[in-house]
């Protein structure tokens, strides 16, 4: 990206000023290497996003964002219905409610080494993964209605997981104003036996160790230390959430000048938020939500059974899970008053700092776990949430590395059996149905994930707790 565009307000805040049909200025979070690395396009988008009737205060782009449909991966943008504000698809994505959760063990590293390779094995068959990978649920059409309106609790409620897990969800597993009835039968069909499945491309389930603690403090509170052994989940609404991004982008392009809407890119294709076709997006948004929360409480307990049956000792107790890829009703305030903002979150984690009210209550005193996947080969991290965020990105903070080349660019730069074999050599063992799924996620294919948690660390949208890095990978 070209840096004489932006005004830099600090080392990891640049501003666009508003210009054109800008209704708002736009502001990127990264230090001067990220931005610089940043695609031209990712510029545009932050821009076109500010030009959308109802926004609120600024377009924001984390440090991780790159260029996406309509709107950047890792853009955030807030709207405000009773001032026109609309909700897109596009800023929402076609992976509605994509996350992470994570599980500690109750294990040590070295409890994991000895029986690693059994572990890595029984997970991969435990855990379907891949394109068109099927699970041993199937949902006939009561069964599916109840899940896209139970969320995380109706798989509680069938077995998988308990009541305490709940708790340690965001929307405590449930997003309420789910509309079952929205979601077509096509997209209902592409779920029934999806449920429990990771799905392809950058979706996962990696055992890690805590190789590094940053804050004690923060990391007392989750219960994590060095050398622990805890798991990683990473997937979300599978082939029903992309039906429903796919139907209502159609949908909201085709209506939008009936709407009065003169979007500068097709794909910003929106509604107004009070509108039938915006509120019906709202209902089967937040239906494709509890789908995802459903996947990964499923997938949570499979887990739990795996390892019952190679490392008994084993606790996998929740620590947290956090969804990207929303639009969520949240009270903002917004010079000096509370407004009822519809936020915008795609390919960024909602970070709400200490004492806010939606945190559950284990977690009110220190903030809210951020959770940020690496890719296979690199650290994850988990961070917290600050009171500062809250004034700069809405709360919001980056999800993961970010990509910095295509998938077609990693294939023609990558072997997927090469790769398997030197993560081998450095004691990381990847498990994946397809060789070339493992060169388009090659770790070389994604931004250095440790600048990025630096950036967004001292932007101050969130806090960095622990460094996380893998010892077995179960890659879709």
């Amino acid at each position: 990206m070209d840096l004489s565009s932006l005004t830099r307000a600090s080392d990891t805040e640049w501003r666009i000023e508003p210009h054109g049909r800008m209704r708002v200025p736009g502001i990127l979070y990264g230090t001067e290497a990220l931005v610089r690395d940043m695609d031209e396009k990712v510029y545009q988008q932050v821009v076109n996003v500010a030009t959308l009737p109802g926004i609120v205060r600024a377009s924001y782009a984390m440090p991780d964002a790159h260029w996406g449909y309509g709107f950047p991966i890792g853009g955030v943008a807030a709207f405000d219905a009773d001032h026109g504000g609309v909700v897109s698809a596009g800023g929402v994505g076609f992976d509605i409610s994509c996350g992470v959760r994570l599980l500690s063990t109750g294990l040590h590293v070295e409890d994991i080494e000895p029986v690693k390779k059994r572990l890595a094995d029984e997970l991969s068959r435990s855990v379907p993964a891949g394109v068109g990978s099927v699970g041993r649920l199937h949902l006939d059409d009561p069964e599916m209605d109840a899940m896209l309106a139970g969320g995380a609790r109706w798989a509680v409620d069938r077995g998988y997981g308990t009541a305490a897990d709940l708790d340690r969800i965001e929307e405590h597993g449930c997003m309420h104003g789910a509309r079952p009835e929205i979601v077509s039968g096509h997209a209902k069909r592409r779920q029934c036996d999806e449920m429990g499945t990771l799905g392809s491309g950058n979706h996962y389930l990696e055992v890690q160790r805590v190789a590094k603690i940053v804050d004690a403090a923060c990391a007392a509170a989750f219960h994590l230390h060095e050398g622990d052994a805890v798991v990683s989940i990473h997937c979300g609404s599978r082939g029903l959430g992309h039906q429903i991004g796919t139907e209502f982008l159609k949908e909201m392009a085709l209506a939008a000048p009936g709407y009065g809407l003169d979007l500068p890119d097709k794909e910003l294709a929106s509604a107004p938020i009070e509108s039938p076709l915006g509120q019906n997006y709202l209902g089967a948004m937040r239906a494709a939500i509890n789908c995802a929360l459903a996947n990964r409480q499923i997938i949570t307990e499979l887990v739990r059974r795996a390892f019952a049956r190679i490392l008994p000792r084993a606790a996998l107790a929740l620590l947290y899970d956090v969804s990207h890829n929303t639009c969520k009703v949240e009270l903002h305030e917004v010079d000096g008053r509370q407004r009822r903002l519809f936020v915008h979150r795609k390919g960024a984690t909602r970070a709400f700092g200490p004492g806010h009210p939606d945190l559950p209550e284990a977690f009110a005193a220190v903030g809210q776990p951020v959770l940020i996947g690496g890719t296979m080969g690199t650290a994850s991290y988990v961070l917290v949430g600050t009171g500062q965020s809250l004034g700069r990105s809405w709360g919001s903070s980056c999800h993961g590395a970010g990509r910095s080349m295509s998938r077609h660019q990693a294939l023609k730069q990558w072997n997927g059996r090469q790769v398997i074999n030197e993560l081998a050599a450095r004691g990381i063992l990847i498990r994946s149905p397809s060789t070339r799924g493992v060169a388009e996620e090659a770790p070389g294919a994604y931004k250095d994930v440790t600048a990025v948690v630096d950036a967004a660390d001292r932007a101050g949208l969130s806090r960095t707790v622990a460094r996380l890095e893998p010892l077995a990978c179960i890659k879709g």
